[in-house]
């Protein structure tokens, strides 16, 4: 853990010291030393020291630090990515005898502003409902709506909670789909699973963990999603009065969930009848693909949360977000319900998806 939180220093410590380099170039008058070394110390400092306290504190106080750090942190990485662009845009102008140090100054600082805004917008807005109609063979008509990426706790209150599930219920699903990092930290966790628990529908609500269940007190997770009603499933199946089989798998990184593990489960199912398959991680949908799965569902990228992450996102996995077809199987993946940690959204909105399948 110290060895993470040294690294994540160093990094933050970055972020914030290539905005001030840039800038320093571009304004000589500006302190470079204050820019570079002593700006950012006290910034990493404080974003560090902010963290680590709303973990184990949940008070008033606490709250106006998440929110105070996370937005720092989140403010300098778009900083950086500002300020690097334009730091190679100089590099080419300035190959060509071209001199506009200040006026590039100018304009990162206006990029960075408009950005910033952006970025705000995006993470306190309520997330949109999305409608995705989809057809797969042998299902049955199905609305589904899909909760992924929640993180709900000190960082998203229980006023957004409650909300963006009664968008939701007015939607009339027929089954509720979750699909992991539910509840992060924080106080009243009981309530928020509550809130979930009276969301009724005519089949239920279903579930699969995802890692921050397993990063957070595990049995903690267990308890929660106990509490809001959602039938777990950890690599196994069930069968839905409806006919349509159910498959959950455990978070496969979390979890260490094999390709070998993945493909036991699912040759457990019956060929004769429809298969959704829920998996937090979106991985092993080409071996769901060949063993019957005919809808997957997954969540965890965020759709890299703040451009341009996304990028980052993959090189990780190769689908990040979206509606995909893959051999035949269709296969979404949601951008998640609120955020993680940086309670900002960058051109990545996120979303409440009702999957309306064969309707």
């Amino acid at each position: 853990m110290s060895a993470f939180f040294i690294i994540s220093a160093f990094v933050m410590w970055g972020l914030f010291a290539t905005t001030g380099l840039w800038l320093g170039c571009c304004f000589p008058a500006l302190s470079k030393g204050h820019l570079v070394g002593g700006v950012p110390v006290v910034c990493t400092a404080f974003v560090i020291v902010a963290i680590t306290l709303t973990r184990t504190h949940y008070n008033a106080f606490a709250s106006i630090l998440y929110y105070a750090s996370y937005i720092l942190f989140g403010l300098a990485f778009i900083a950086f990515c500002v300020s690097a662009s334009f730091s190679i845009l100089f590099l080419i102008l300035k190959l060509f005898h071209i001199s506009a140090r200040t006026y590039l100054g100018n304009i990162s600082i206006l990029v960075m502003g408009i950005l910033f805004l952006c970025a705000l917008g995006g993470g306190f807005s309520s997330p949109k409902i999305k409608h995705i109609a989809l057809s797969s063979p042998n299902i049955p008509p199905l609305k589904i709506a899909l909760i992924s990426d929640s993180h709900v706790g000190t960082g998203v209150s229980y006023a957004r909670w409650a909300q963006a599930l009664t968008r939701l219920e007015k939607e009339k699903p027929d089954i509720v789909l979750v699909l992991g990092d539910l509840f992060e930290y924080g106080a009243n966790a009981d309530k928020y699973a509550e809130r979930l628990a009276a969301f009724k529908t005519p089949l239920g609500t279903y579930g699969v963990l995802g890692n921050h269940e397993y990063y957070r007190r595990y049995a903690n997770s267990l308890d929660f999603y106990q509490k809001a009603h959602i039938h777990l499933l950890q690599n196994e199946i069930v069968t839905l009065p409806n006919g349509i089989q159910l498959a959950g798998f455990k978070d496969i990184r979390a979890a260490h969930v094999t390709e070998e593990e993945a493909v036991r489960v699912l040759r457990q199912a019956d060929k004769n009848k429809p298969l959704l398959l829920l998996s937090h991680t979106p991985m092993y949908a080409e071996q769901a693909a060949a063993n019957g799965v005919n809808l997957m569902l997954s969540g965890h990228t965020h759709n890299g949360q703040i451009w341009p992450f996304n990028y980052l996102v993959k090189l990780q996995f190769p689908r990040v977000y979206g509606l995909f077809d893959v051999n035949d199987m269709k296969f979404y993946i949601t951008s998640g319900m609120f955020y993680w940690g940086i309670p900002l959204r960058l051109f990545s909105p996120a979303e409440l998806p009702i999957l309306e399948v064969n309707r």
